[in-house]
């Protein structure tokens, strides 16, 4: 393997602050990346950056609330005023609920969807023309989007969305050479799993194995790279085999 398939690369991550975000961050800079840096969470964004650099990487934080269509161009011009250009886009950022549908206020059920789906969409609008030949995009989706539990629909519908969106948008990029792909983790060794109010309660138990988020970063870090130039419109399962038997 190549081991500095993204050198010089500029690679944006949103979600960069902490779990597989933050593992995404440090494989590329890794191998030679870029690495943009973006979180609502400035403590958390800046540990990242500081991390990268001390390891001899590149990288800068640009904070942003990723349903803010303003916050979001702010990230991107940031990347280019730096580097003139994006070859990767990581969308990672997202958030859960944990109420069933007839209690979940609607406020609720947008914000997820803005956080988790209306953020592919911007990063995809505004991010794209200022992306080269060959670059991609990698959203992050889950096991959720195919099989799902009580409780966390809101969660499992802009899973599902998000893999309806790659699908579509990989025809449109056809045309620019830039490819499009998910990767769904299963239970992953972060934060977001470990506050899950069902996991605490007993309501909900992991079945199979619980990855690490760099486990999940190397998958993303192999479709953005050109070792998949022949893949696109596609999700690469990554859950230790959970859906086998959920």
């Amino acid at each position: 393997m190549n081991s500095r398939r993204f050198e010089k690369k500029v690679c944006l991550v949103s979600g960069g602050g902490s779990g597989i975000g933050r593992a995404a961050c440090e494989r590329f800079a890794t191998e030679g990346g870029r690495v943009v840096v973006i979180d609502l969470n400035e403590e958390h964004g800046q540990a990242t950056v500081k991390s990268i650099i001390g390891a001899g990487g590149e990288a800068i934080f640009a904070q942003a609330d990723v349903s803010n269509s303003a916050q979001v161009q702010a990230a991107i011009n940031a990347a280019v005023d730096k580097w003139r250009a994006i070859h990767v886009i990581v969308n990672d950022a997202a958030m859960m609920t944990f109420k069933p549908i007839v209690e979940l206020a609607e406020d609720d059920w947008d914000k997820v969807m803005a956080v988790n789906l209306r953020s592919i969409f911007l990063f995809s609008k505004y991010g794209v023309p200022h992306m080269p030949e060959g670059g991609a995009i990698v959203n992050i989706s889950s096991v959720h989007a195919h099989e799902t539990t009580q409780n966390v629909v809101p969660y499992a519908s802009s899973k599902g969305g998000i893999e309806a969106f790659t699908r579509g948008f990989s025809e449109e990029l056809s045309l620019r050479k830039i490819r499009i792909n998910c990767v769904a983790p299963g239970a992953v060794d972060t934060p977001m799993l470990w506050s899950n109010p069902n996991l605490k309660s007993g309501a909900e138990k992991i079945q199979g194995a619980v990855g690490k988020p760099e486990d999940i970063a190397a998958a993303i870090c192999f479709l953005a790279s050109n070792e998949a130039r022949f893949i696109t419109g596609t999700t690469l399962v990554v859950d230790g085999g959970r859906l086998d038997i959920l």
